[in-house]
């Protein structure tokens, strides 16, 4: 599948199943606990998610600046950042499904699944190989022999 036919899939999930799951979620929801308890629950998940990313925030941030002034790669802190910031943006829509996985992303026991499901696709992308058929031309820029020209100084 080249890479513009798995974007085009990500939206149709993105923009079309994902909202019609959250509003099938959301009428069966109404129908155990009633609508008013609903709504009250959307609420309450939503002040305790924005607490919650709030509260992780500050903690990756504080982890990311301790990690650059011991001098080490901060590659575990960026990764939590990126999920922290994925999962508010996942809490920001309301429904039940989407809360999920943002606290998936969120809280600290399950982070760090998340951080390897994460380290497992980033690392996949860039590893991807580069060729004729692969729908990503031969990996060269216009115009490379593939010979690196410079010039040899002696001292």
């Amino acid at each position: 599948m080249s890479r513009r036919g798995g974007f085009g899939w990500l939206l149709v999930v993105a923009f079309i199943v994902v909202p019609v799951l959250e509003v099938y979620v959301l009428i069966k929801v109404g129908q155990v606990i009633g609508a008013w308890w609903t709504i009250v629950l959307l609420i309450a998940d939503s002040i305790f998610g924005g607490w919650l990313i709030r509260r992780e925030g500050a903690r990756a941030w504080r982890a990311l600046q301790q990690s650059i002034g011991s001098g080490r790669m901060p590659a575990r802190e960026l990764a939590d950042g990126a999920l922290v910031v994925l999962g508010g943006a996942l809490m920001l829509s309301p429904g039940f499904v989407t809360d999920v996985f943002g606290f998936f992303c969120i809280l600290p026991p399950t982070r760090p699944l998340a951080r390897r499901l994460l380290t497992r696709l980033v690392s996949r992308r860039l590893t991807r190989p580069r060729g004729p058929g692969t729908g990503s031309g031969n990996g060269r820029r216009p115009g490379d022999d593939g010979v690196i020209r410079g010039e040899v100084v002696d001292e």
